[in-house]
């Protein structure tokens, strides 16, 4: 299984993309990761810069991948669900498991419903900058819970 994770626009501050840099080297031991950013849309109406950071994201989606959507109304998850839910697909045969966090402004219906799945990781709005480390933070934590590794406590 090859792991792609999709974002809009680039890293903005140094201390997210050293976060970036340490989880995705990490994920890597595992399976091979590949980042890929969206161009993000500025200044418009909210709904028509939706619709194009959606069409840029879907440009990117690799066909066949498997699509998750990160946003506050997905799924709430565990970590050892959300490991399991990695570890499904990779024992699945799953190819491309393709998660992607939105702009500022989020996914349009359109682009939802091509997901296989939405998560949340909270509850609470985040940053879509800080959700680039969380949810690699997350990826790692999930394979070392699926490997036996004494990363995550119970």
């Amino acid at each position: 299984m090859k792991l792609k994770v999709l974002w809009v626009g680039k890293t903005q501050e140094p201390w997210v993309r050293a976060g970036i840099d340490e989880y995705s080297g990490r994920i890597k031991r595992y399976l091979p990761l590949e980042i890929q950013e969206a161009r993000e849309e500025k200044g418009g109406v909210p709904q028509v810069m939706r619709e194009r950071e959606c069409e840029r994201l879907a440009k990117i989606l690799p066909k066949g991948g498997r699509l998750v959507l990160l946003d506050e109304r997905g799924d709430a998850l565990t970590s050892p669900e959300f490991a399991n839910f990695i570890g499904k697909n990779r024992d699945q045969g799953t190819s491309d498991l393709v998660f992607a966090i939105g702009g500022a402004y989020g996914f349009t219906d359109e682009f939802r419903s091509r997901a296989h799945k939405t998560i949340s990781l909270s509850k609470m709005t985040l940053t879509h900058q800080m959700v680039r480390v969380f949810l690699l933070e997350q990826i790692y934590r999930g394979f070392t819970i699926l490997n036996g590794e004494p990363y995550h406590h119970e």
